[in-house]
């Protein structure tokens, strides 16, 4: 059995996410927000009450983009320290330059794509879904974005050895995987490979 770190969760299972995360994989999921019931109640800036080097894969799903620009160093190392010395983290989140492109074309406000939670516009992924806000959850307020190249950059600085990434423009969002070290370097590319099939 492999353990899975599902860090910022809301109510999302592992049966929700990738299908790299199989039946061979534990979940423990740690969310700030009690009200979806995380395994770990905590924030992802302080996880000191994460075992270290425990986990083979951490998966941030659309989370990272909620903690403050100079708080993202922190968090990456963070979830370098509970990795394993082969584990993988897995992120993705909103792309900037994309969601970008659609303000440039004055649909700041436009509906992007539906999702479960309603219609999705520009503003909503670069400061945070705006219903969600209104409705008392504050945890959804965007504090930072990224590009693939400043989040790649983010996660060589947090020490990880092997950093990969791909942007989705029409999905507005990029996908980064990162191992914690280059002892294999060609396992790690297997690895992105089955990771990155959507």
């Amino acid at each position: 059995m492999k353990n899975l770190l599902h860090v910022g969760p809301d109510r999302n299972t592992k049966k929700d996410i990738l299908k790299y995360y199989d039946d061979e994989w534990i979940e423990t999921r740690v969310d700030i927000n009690k009200e979806v019931n995380p395994d770990i109640l905590g924030s992802m800036t302080d996880l000191s009450n994460v075992k270290n080097n425990f986990y083979d894969s951490v998966y941030s799903s659309h989370s990272i983009e909620h903690v403050y620009q100079h708080e993202i160093g922190g968090v990456l190392k963070g979830f370098y320290k509970v990795l394993k010395a082969d584990g993988i983290l897995v992120i993705t989140c909103p792309e900037l330059k994309s969601i970008c492109q659609l303000v440039l074309e004055d649909k700041l406000l436009d509906t992007a794509y539906e999702s479960s939670a309603g219609p999705v516009s520009p503003i909503d992924m670069l400061y945070g879904h705006r219903d969600s806000i209104k409705k008392g959850n504050d945890f959804m307020a965007h504090k930072s974005g990224f590009t693939l190249k400043t989040l790649m950059s983010a996660c060589t600085k947090a020490n990880f050895q092997c950093v990969a990434g791909i942007e989705r423009p029409k999905q507005f969002d990029m996908w980064v995987v990162a191992q914690k070290d280059k002892t294999n370097k060609d396992k790690f590319a297997e690895n992105v490979k089955k990771i990155l099939q959507f």
